[in-house]
């Protein structure tokens, strides 16, 4: 999938990328967990949806403390999820319907299940340097370790650094404390890396996805924060630009469709990260727009979403980037992101309208849309009642953490369920029979109640449903030059209201999208056709309805 300069906008415009959550999308062997050749089997659902690429999350080895995440071999396969053999048919089949295949690459950080990690443990001073290990203060005891080097927290909850007693040090960890960070300023770290890349490029790999790859170049200095958690130390670090080349020049992917998750960053650094003079990413994923329901920042408590807010960021960052020659990852939904209809919209009254409308508003911008298995079903969140139907860390981390905060039970369960990596961690609901048609045995986690209405062998039957919609939409993109490339200017609009424009060789697209349940005034358009709609009737002039989406083109 290789993407040349001159033509980016138009190859990377017209591309439309699909997400699997390997764990949750089809389980083939009936043992409860997605696999490799569940996904093979699944091909021909995602050729009719129309997609060009699959991010796969990650199926390496793993002791699966992070769902994959934490991986302790980079070049072999989970058995969970299969073996290489599944893999090398799935590329095949893959490749035999035109779809390019995406792996998701965590090179900020290793398993402590690693054997570079375990060598490290045992002493050997080569594979210690391979990681983010700092001397403790003299004295130190396993009883009295004395203070860690910072007081940076983990992203999941906690001090983000873990001590050694037999090597009398501290190791970084800013996810779990089975996830050591390595120390890119080392060169043999590099050259590993740029090695594994190396191999599944053999594998005929065409793409990849880099986890919160804006983390990997640490401050030298270490120092304590006492403004926040010590995000603003190590994100977009001092060498991440220099680094970032290295890999792509010395892992051969240069050219290739790459994108990089960018935690707490910036958009001058996206700017930088995505420009193709750059020779780094072709796009990047930020993530400022999904905490606009973050009172004071802070995720694990509520609040309802800030639209006036959510138009600022999509302005600044899409208009910013279009400046700069950067390129975004469009999206509202991720294995670590609770399902956006839920979230965003309205799913008791306007169920299927807000899970257009949220299509709609990020489908027509400039970039390249993601789209999270099941979003094109309108999926929604779990319905859990208990805590012992989670199986994510980071949500059970919480759960204790918001109650040690003076939460109730009660409360702390409302958020989570609110906040939950797992509630879009659902397995897919592929039909309305025993389990969803997911799997035969019993699935890993619980499934949304709703699957027996919300499927896909129901809605690819209906010209009406959500998905039909999201296949028009991804229809829409690859026919249109003005989606793919066309300039973006946002309109001022009602408080709701998120209105842009596009426009290319004299072409002009104009998307309204009302972010409420009551009608809103839209702008007074002057002629033009609808290009697409959720509602099948017009609106009275200057009315958008409730979670109303529509565009309308001026050819």
């Amino acid at each position: 999938m290789t993407i040349g300069n001159n033509s980016r906008a138009y190859e990377l415009g017209s591309k439309v990328c699909y997400q699997i959550y390997i764990r949750s999308f089809s389980d083939s062997n009936g043992d409860g967990i997605g696999d490799l050749r569940g996904i093979t089997q699944r091909l021909d659902y995602l050729v009719d949806l129309g997609v060009d690429c699959l991010w796969i999350t990650p199926f390496f080895p793993s002791p699966q403390n992070d769902n994959g995440y934490d991986v302790s071999d980079y070049c072999a396969i989970e058995p969970v999820f299969g073996t290489m053999d599944d893999f090398e048919e799935l590329s095949r089949e893959a490749e035999a319907r035109g779809i390019g295949l995406m792996l998701d690459m965590v090179f900020n950080h290793t398993s402590t299940s690693h054997v570079w990690f375990q060598k490290a443990l045992a002493g050997d001073p080569t594979y210690i340097e391979y990681y983010k290990f700092v001397d403790a203060e003299p004295g130190a005891t396993a009883e009295n370790p004395g203070n860690p080097p910072t007081n940076w927290e983990s992203k999941f909850g906690g001090n983000a650094w873990e001590y050694v007693p037999q090597l009398n040090k501290w190791y970084l960890h800013l996810f779990d404390v089975s996830q050591a960070d390595l120390n890119w300023d080392n060169p043999q770290v590099r050259s590993e890396l740029a090695k594994i890349l190396r191999f599944w490029r053999s594998k005929g790999v065409g793409a990849f996805r880099f986890d919160v790859v804006n983390l990997i170049s640490k401050p030298e200095v270490l120092e304590n924060d006492y403004e926040g958690d010590g995000r603003r130390f190590y994100s977009d670090g001092p060498h991440i630009h220099e680094y970032l080349q290295e890999l792509v020049r010395e892992g051969g992917i240069d050219g290739l469709m790459t994108v990089g998750e960018m935690s707490s960053t910036s958009l001058e650094s996206c700017i930088g990260y995505s420009n193709p003079d750059n020779h780094e990413l072709s796009m990047t994923f930020n993530f400022h727009h999904l905490k606009v329901d973050y009172p004071g920042g802070e995720k694990w408590e509520l609040m309802e979403p800030d639209i006036v807010r959510l138009r600022e960021l999509f302005a600044t960052w899409q208009e910013g980037m279009a400046t700069g020659g950067g390129w975004n990852a469009l999206f509202w939904s991720n294995h670590d992101q609770p399902r956006p209809n839920s979230r965003f919209g309205d799913t008791d009254r306007y169920w299927r309208e807000s899970s257009e409308l949220l299509a709609v508003c990020t489908h027509l911008m400039r970039g390249t849309p993601y789209i999270y298995q099941g979003e094109e079903l309108g999926q929604t969140i779990s319905d859990f009642t208990t805590i012992d139907q989670y199986r994510d860390v980071e949500s059970l981390n919480y759960y204790r953490i918001l109650q040690e905060r003076g939460h109730s039970p009660k409360e702390a369960f409302e958020i989570v369920h609110a906040r939950s990596r797992d509630d879009g961690r659902t397995p897919m609901a592929w039909d309305d029979s025993a389990n969803a048609g997911f799997t035969s045995g019993e699935p890993w986690l619980g499934l949304s109640g709703n699957y027996t209405q919300i499927n896909a062998k129901a809605e690819m039957a209906d010209s009406a449903s959500v998905y039909s919609f999201f296949k028009r939409l991804v229809a829409l993109r690859k026919a249109e030059r003005t989606i793919q490339a066309g300039s973006i200017h946002f309109i001022e609009s009602a408080d709701k209201v998120i209105a842009y424009e596009r426009e290319l060789d004299g072409t002009r697209i104009v998307v309204q999208c009302n972010f409420s349940g009551v009608e809103q005034p839209g702008l007074a358009l002057d002629g033009g056709e609808v290009l697409v709609s959720n509602y099948d009737e017009p609106a009275a002039p200057g009315i958008l309805r409730p979670w109303e989406g529509t565009a309308h083109i001026w050819r």
